[in-house]
């Protein structure tokens, strides 16, 4: 499964580059080639869409074999349009190097070519993108008016919006219609969780700065967000289970069966390892959050050095927080069957 993760990984990754260019690989992230996946599980193909792709440093320089359908596409055109409002988001937030207009102002128009980018894309493949679009701007609205009295899910429900909607349509691209209903089902909680998730890890970063978290609006503790995210994992694997499926769907009931409770286990933590009466020993504080342009030029660097795929552990661009190389295996520290990448750049 390894090798098929990859697959799609890359096939994503190319896929902005095809589209709309070298600087748009950027936007290449792990929820987005959950679409990918999802749309060859279900596609009637007797073989998937594969193509060999050239040597990249992630890969210590090794050809690979990638992903090269619609799903890919879609992915790519959703995740600029969601990449652009992250930027607006950092823009807004004055996030390091933003706070300076001629840099906001820049960035700016990045996030706008990508959002007509990705709408061009998703038009293609038969995908509404005013779908997304409004979302951003309800997401954007919320935010504004958000306080104590609002509920959390009104303000996770944009995003819940969008990733069902993403999720719903790898069924048409697929020609299974009636998986449609499940898939949007699985789409919308998959998005719940992510918005989640991503709240409860940037909670004490937001609380110090002064930028928005919902749980902090909306006066949520940890234990009533767990509950909403364990919810969230039950009914998406639920969901699956209405799912016909064409080809080898492993891949897609790890990625969003097992990998989702890993990752919730991951941010809350599954016990407390100083007991109820003792203190955590002190911790200095996490080092600042990079702004989105010096966060993409430390993502450049340590892309063009292999450190992504073998590096264990590397800093996180954005958040500066220790992760894994993608060839280093999954969250059980089990070593991945790319290892002979790896060898190839140990120095890293």
């Amino acid at each position: 499964m390894q090798t098929q993760w990859l697959a799609h990984l890359c096939g994503l990754c190319l896929a902005l580059r095809k589209d709309h260019g070298q600087f748009a690989r950027i936007a290449t992230n792990y929820d987005g080639l959950v679409i990918s996946v999802l749309t060859e599980a279900q596609t009637d193909h007797p073989t998937p869409d594969r193509r060999t792709a050239g040597p990249c440093p992630l890969r210590g320089m090794r050809t690979a074999t990638v992903a090269t359908g619609e799903g890919a596409h879609l992915a790519a055109g959703v995740s600029l349009i969601l990449a652009s409002a992250k930027v607006r988001d950092h823009i807004a937030d004055k996030d390091g190097v933003m706070a300076r207009k001629p840099i906001a102002a820049a960035a700016k128009r990045i996030a706008t070519t990508w959002d007509r980018a990705g709408t061009g894309t998703t038009t293609t493949l038969g995908f509404d993108p005013t779908i997304l679009l409004d979302a951003v701007d309800r997401q954007t609205t919320l935010e504004h008016t958000a306080g104590p009295t609002t509920a959390l899910l009104t303000l996770t429900e944009p995003t819940e919006t969008a990733t069902a909607a993403a999720f719903a349509h790898t069924a048409h691209l697929a020609d299974k219609p009636h998986n449609a209903t499940p898939l949007a089902e699985a789409g919308k909680l998959f998005g719940r969780l992510a918005h989640l998730l991503d709240a409860v890890e940037d909670h004490q970063t937001d609380t110090a700065t002064g930028a928005f978290n919902p749980l902090a609006v909306t006066d949520t503790d940890r234990t009533q967000a767990r509950n909403l995210c364990d919810d969230a994992v039950i009914g998406i694997r639920l969901a699956l289970k209405d799912v016909d499926y064409s080809h080898d769907s492993r891949l897609a009931h790890q990625l969003l069966a097992h990998e989702l409770a890993e990752s919730v286990n991951r941010v809350f933590g599954s016990y407390d390892p100083y007991g109820p009466s003792y203190q955590p020993p002190y911790q200095p504080p996490p080092p600042p959050r990079r702004g989105a342009f010096s966060g993409c030029a430390v993502w450049t660097g340590l892309c063009c050095t292999g450190q992504l795929c073998c590096k264990d552990p590397y800093e996180d661009p954005w958040d500066r927080r220790p992760k894994r190389g993608w060839c280093r295996g999954n969250n059980n520290n089990k070593r991945s069957d790319c290892s002979d990448c790896c060898d190839c750049c140990d120095c890293c």
